[in-house]
Order: C-alpha cells, then structure tokens, then sequence
C-alpha cells in the first residue's frame, strides 16, 4: 500500500517527504523498492548506465585532521605518509594519456597538508593543465577549498576564481559525511561543519564549477540522520542546480577508530534506492564500485543507479580501510558488468555527455 502511495505520488510529479523516505529506508520489502527506484531511473536516463576512463591521484595522506572514520590520513614523517610533487603527479597521469584509449578525467582529492602554501595547489593544477590540456581535472573537496580559503586568507570566491583561473575544471563530493551536527562531531569533529561544506559548494556553483555530492553511511549514523542529509543536498540543488550526481559511500571500518562492521549489500541496495527516489532534481546516482564491489554496484543498477564511475586505476582511501575491490577495472569490465545487468553501457566525459555507447 504505501509503494502504490509513493509511486502514485511520484507519478504526479510530486515530491517525497521526510517521513516518506523514513518509512522507504525502514521497509523489508526490498523488492518493490527497487522497482520503483528503477523506474523513476529508467524515466530519467532509459536503459542507459554510464562510466568514465579515469583515473584517481591522492597528492598527500599527511593531513592536520584525524577523523575517526578515516584510515588514510597521517602526520608528517609517520610511517606510510606521503607527499607528491607535481612533477611525480604528471609521472602518474603520463602512461594513461598515452595509452591507445586515453583517460579523459582526473579526481584529485588528498589531505590538508599543514605546509603546503595555496600557491602548491594553484601550481599543481596549472601544472597539470600545461602538460595534458585536454585532461579534464576534477579536483579537491569542498573541506580541502575551505582550508585553501583559510591558509591563503582569501575569499571563497577568490580561492575559487584562482583554482578556475589555474584550470580546476570541476570538484568531487566528497567530505560531505553526514551533515547531522551531533553525528558530524563524533565522526570527524576537526572537519567543517555540514553547514560549511553546503556554503562552500553553493560558492563553487555561483563561481561555475559543478560538483558531485556524497553521504557517507553505515558507521554511527541513523536513518533520520541520512533523510536529513539528502533533503540538504535536494534544498541545495533547487537553489543551485550545481550537483551533477549523488554517490552514497559505504562506511570501511578497519583500522579507523570507531571501527563497527562493514554495510550490508541489503542497506547498499536501499540506500541507491532511496536516493535516487527522493532526489528527484538529481540527474545521476553513483554506484561507486570501489566501495560496493562489482557485484552489488552491479545490482544497483537495477536499484536507481545509472552511473558505476570509471577505470580508478589508484585508491587508497577506502582501501586504506579495508576496501575489498581491485584498485582498477578496465573499460571492458566495466562493459561488461553493465551489459550483465541489463542495462546498455556509455561512455562519458566529466559532464555526462556520451563519448561513445557500447
């Protein structure tokens, strides 16, 4: 009765509550759920699931924070931190821009440094852009341009006028976590706060940069705390239209500080499901295979998800954690996994416009 209340709701092209997608969250019937979520998919992108060739480059672990989900970061000179030059960065990205079929995206994301300058960024990204002009680089979160602002003493506007002008192309999701300030304090209470994280993405999206969004769940959260943190990202979207896509992230539990278990592929499944039905003013939700595995990324596919990401070919962040999936796919896995599914697979740039189907 209430999938029929829902759909009939959805059908009508109005939008789904709080409590609806409470009550979606708390459900066992996860089959109906999973058609609905799939069908509202299908209306807004067909049969159609895409990824990207890319590849992923941490320039540094060593960060001034210590999250206690976060198995990545270190201090300066403890065993296993890192810090990259720019030129070792272009020596990573070098054998796939070369490659026969090139990557056309590269994701950036690292730790807040404690001594590097505003000016290594701005270097980094301008470096980059002279050696692989074509290279779209989708760089930094929105906790990492926060600390720019403020080690730089620069406006947000600034900091981010300067990153465009250097040749910042776009900005992922990340450091979203979960915008509940009393969960947001236990997880990473040194991080900015969710209300932050929301300024300095609205402030990408006034300066013309589109971001993704994320959710971080399955540690201490509860299903409120998830509801709240899409009906943010929804509010932020009517206002910005900024956010190309929504990438729930499954909590890695080892070697972090409030350890716990790893998702369930059942929470995995719901959580695409729910998001997808409740962000209705998102064109795409991620099914990040790094942290579902293929197998469950996938199913999602049949659960509201269009888009499995891309070839990776580097992470360390999850699997600093725990990750249990390769580090890369090539394209042809990715086909591959899609067709299985039963959707038809195409390849994307950064903005979702199709390089070629499959």
């Amino acid at each position: 009765m209430m999938f029929k209340r829902i759909g009939e709701r959805i059908l009508a092209g109005k939008r789904l509550t709080e409590r609806d997608a409470l009550r979606l969250f708390e459900t066992d019937d996860i089959f109906s759920l999973g058609m609905l979520a799939s069908a509202v998919a299908e209306k807004k992108n067909g049969k159609k699931a895409y990824f990207i060739r890319n590849r992923h480059i941490n320039p540094t672990n060593i960060c001034v924070n210590r999250c206690r989900f976060c198995a990545f970061s270190r201090s300066r000179g403890q065993e296993g931190a890192f810090a990259l030059t720019t030129e070792e960065i272009i020596n990573k990205l070098r054998p796939q821009i070369h490659a026969p079929h090139p990557i056309s995206e590269v994701h950036i994301v690292g730790g807040l440094h404690p001594d590097w300058p505003f000016d290594y960024y701005l270097d980094m990204i301008a470096g980059i852009r002279r050696q692989f002009p074509k290279l779209h680089i989708k760089a930094f979160t929105a906790v990492e341009v926060d600390y720019m602002s403020r080690i730089s003493g620069l406006s947000l506007r600034e900091t981010l006028a300067a990153l465009k002008k250097s040749g910042l192309d776009s900005m992922p999701g990340g450091g979203a976590e979960i915008f509940d300030p009393a969960v947001r304090n236990r997880l990473c209470p040194e991080k900015i706060s969710g209300r932050r994280w929301l300024e300095v993405t609205a402030s990408a999206h006034k300066a013309g940069i589109r971001t993704n969004a994320t959710m971080l769940y399955g540690h201490i959260e509860k299903y409120e705390h998830r509801v709240d943190h899409l009906f943010r990202l929804r509010k932020l979207q009517d206002q910005t239209g900024g956010f190309q896509a929504f990438i729930p992230l499954a909590y890695h539990p080892k070697n972090t500080r409030i350890r716990g278990r790893y998702t369930s592929g059942i929470d995995d499944l719901k959580t695409i499901a729910v998001s997808r039905l409740f962000l209705d003013n998102f064109d795409h939700i991620k099914a990040y295979w790094i942290m579902l595995g293929e197998k469950i990324s996938q199913l999602a596919l049949r659960f509201g998800a269009d888009d499995v990401d891309g070839t990776i070919i580097e992470e360390k962040i999850t699997h600093s954690a725990g990750g249990l999936t390769a580090e890369q796919l090539t394209a042809d896995q990715l086909i591959h996994m899609i067709r299985k599914a039963g959707r038809v697979p195409v390849e994307r740039d950064s903005f979702y416009r199709r390089v070629r189907a499959k």
